[in-house]
């Protein structure tokens, strides 16, 4: 009986050491208070028709934005003059091959490539939504993100970056 309660004891002890481990390894992953985690700021504290994208580790504003209906991951770019997708977010947006005609010539960040260019039904993020967004369609080896460009940003009535915050209003 006492052995049974020694082994008992062990592999408590034992569970209780593995846990403190796993829960030390989860806490560092969480985003510090003060640490911009890239996460838009829930609609609940964001009045309606704005909405806040925190900064990442490297100042990127990137979150999910609904595409067409469909979250999308993307990050905002500034420099590019229209939202910006690849031919893989394409297809899961509906868009085949046959609707994409790869003929617009663009100078990107790698370099020079084509593009076909798409009408975006919408663009959401938080309580924004803009209709009839125009963007570029890439070849996947030309973009591996989607970029939220200017042919979004432009039909907000406002937009101002910071260190820490992107906030959007409509």
């Amino acid at each position: 009986m006492l052995t049974r309660s020694l082994i008992f004891v062990f592999l408590s002890s034992l569970v209780a050491l593995q846990m403190s481990q796993a829960f030390d390894a989860f806490h560092k992953e969480l985003p510090r208070s003060g640490q911009a985690s890239g996460l838009p700021v829930p609609a609940s504290t964001a009045p309606p028709g704005v909405s806040v994208l925190k900064a990442d580790a490297q100042g990127h504003f990137r979150a999910t934005f609904k595409i067409n209906g469909k979250p999308i991951k993307g990050m905002v770019d500034t420099g590019a003059s229209l939202v910006a997708i690849n031919e893989s977010t394409a297809r899961r947006l509906g868009y085949g091959a046959v609707s994409l005609d790869f003929r617009f010539p663009v100078a990107t960040a790698n370099g020079s490539t084509k593009a076909a260019l798409v009408r975006l039904k919408r663009v959401e993020i938080g309580s924004i939504r803009i209709d009839d967004v125009d963007a570029f369609v890439m070849r996947d080896e030309a973009l591996s993100d989607t970029l939220i460009g200017m042919s979004f940003l432009k039909r907000l009535s406002g937009y101002s970056a910071g260190k820490q915050a992107l906030t959007m209003t409509r």
